[in-house]
C-alpha cells in the first residue's frame, strides 16, 4: 500500500481515530513474533450505495483464524462489521479495501500469549485500485514459478489468515520481482500448483475450469468460492478442485489469480511461456465481466453478498 493512499480515521477499539494518531508501542508482541489475525475486504459503489462484499464471511473467516490460535476477540461479530461501514462511510469512501486486524499488544516479550490477554482490534479503510494494474486487469500479468514452496501441512495452519504465513508471500513476491515477473505462482511441499503470493489461482483447459482442492495448503479464499459459485451457477461451466500438477501452467488454455486485492486478474504467460494466446482469454473474460457486474450491484444479488453500508 501507497503511504499516500490514507483516510482521516482508523476504528481502533470501539473508537474512530485520527489516521496519525492510530499507533502502538513498538515493544507490541505482534511486531515481535507475527501474533495477528487479519482479513482484507473490498466495499464496491452499487446503485445502493458503497457495499461491502461478503463482510459475513470475511469477518466469519477473521473470527476463525482467531479461535485457531486463541486470541481472545473483546466485540462481537455484529460490532467489528459495524466498524467495517463505518470506515467506509465516515471516510468519506464510495468503494475501498477494508482491513481488519486483530492483534496481541505489549504484554512482555514471551512467545507465549499470557492467560487473559485481550487482542487489540483494528479497522481500516483507503482507497485502492487493481492490486496487480489496471492494464493486468485487461491484459494478463506476467508470472514465474516460485523456487519457494507454499507451508506445509502441520507447520503454520494455513486456514487462518495469519500475519505470519505472509513472511512466505514476501519470500514468493520479492523473488519474482527481481526475476522481472509481476506476480508469482507458488508449489506445494509436494510439487502441486498451489497458490500465488496472495492469491488463489485458477486456469482453463478444453472449457473446463480447475483450481487446487484446499489440501495443498492454500487460504480457502472467498474471491475464490465467488468464482467457483459464479462459474457453476450462472455460466454453467464445469469445475474441477483437483491437484494441479506444475506442467499444466504451460499447456492451459487460460489463467488467472482471485482474491480480494487482485480480484479477478489474467494471467498471459509463466515462466515465459504463453498462456493460451498470450492475453486474457474468452471465458477468464466472461468470468471477470460477471464477478464485477455483481460486486457492483449490476446483476441480482442472489446469495445476499452485497452489505449495504447505509442500513
Amino acid at each position: 500500500m501507497s503511504n499516500t493512499n490514507t483516510t482521516k480515521y482508523i476504528w481502533l477499539d470501539g473508537k474512530m481515530v485520527e489516521w496519525e494518531k492510530a499507533t502502538v508501542h513498538v515493544m507490541t508482541h505482534a511486531l515481535h513474533y507475527g501474533s495477528s489475525v487479519f482479513e482484507g475486504i473490498r466495499a464496491y459503489n452499487t446503485p445502493k450505495g458503497p457495499c461491502v462484499f461478503r463482510l459475513n464471511e470475511h469477518v466469519d473467516r477473521l473470527f476463525n483464524s482467531a479461535k485457531i490460535y486463541r486470541f481472545d476477540i473483546p466485540f462481537t461479530k455484529d460490532e467489528v462489521k459495524e466498524a467495517c461501514c463505518r470506515v467506509i462511510t465516515e471516510n468519506g469512501l464510495t468503494s475501498g479495501y477494508i482491513r481488519p486486524l486483530v492483534f496481541i499488544g505489549n504484554v512482555g516479550l514471551g512467545v507465549r500469549v499470557p492467560d487473559g490477554t485481550k487482542a487489540t482490534v483494528m479497522v481500516g479503510a483507503i482507497p485502492w485500485g487493481a492490486y496487480l494494474g489496471e492494464e493486468g486487469l485487461q491484459k494478463g500479468v506476467s508470472v514465474g514459478v516460485s523456487s519457494w514452496n507454499r507451508l506445509a501441512p502441520n507447520t503454520i495452519p494455513t486456514v487462518a489468515k495469519a500475519a505470519g504465513n505472509y513472511l512466505s508471500s514476501i519470500l514468493i513476491a520479492n523473488e519474482c520481482a527481481q526475476n522481472g515477473y509481476t506476480e508469482a505462482v507458488a508449489l506445494d511441499t509436494a510439487g502441486y500448483i498451489a497458490e500465488g503470493s496472495g492469491e488463489n489461482v485458477f486456469l482453463v483447459k478444453d472449457g473446463v475450469l480447475y483450481t487446487a482442492p484446499l489440501t495443498c495448503g492454500l487460504l480457502p479464499g472467498i474471491t475464490r468460492h465467488t468464482i467457483i459459485t459464479i462459474a457453476r451457477e450462472l455460466l454453467g461451466l464445469e469445475v474441477r478442485e483437483e491437484r494441479i500438477p506444475r506442467e499444466m501452467v504451460y499447456l492451459a488454455d487460460e489463467m488467472f489469480f482471485t482474491g480480494t486485492a487482485a480480484e479477478i486478474t489474467p494471467i498471459a504467460s509463466v515462466d515465459g511461456i504463453d498462456v493460451g494466446a498470450g492475453c486474457r482469454g474468452p471465458l477468464t473474460e466472461k468470468i471477470q465481466s460477471t464477478f464485477f457486474k455483481l460486486v457492483k450491484g449490476e446483476i441480482e444479488d442472489t446469495h445476499g453478498w452485497l452489505y449495504p453500508c447505509n442500513k
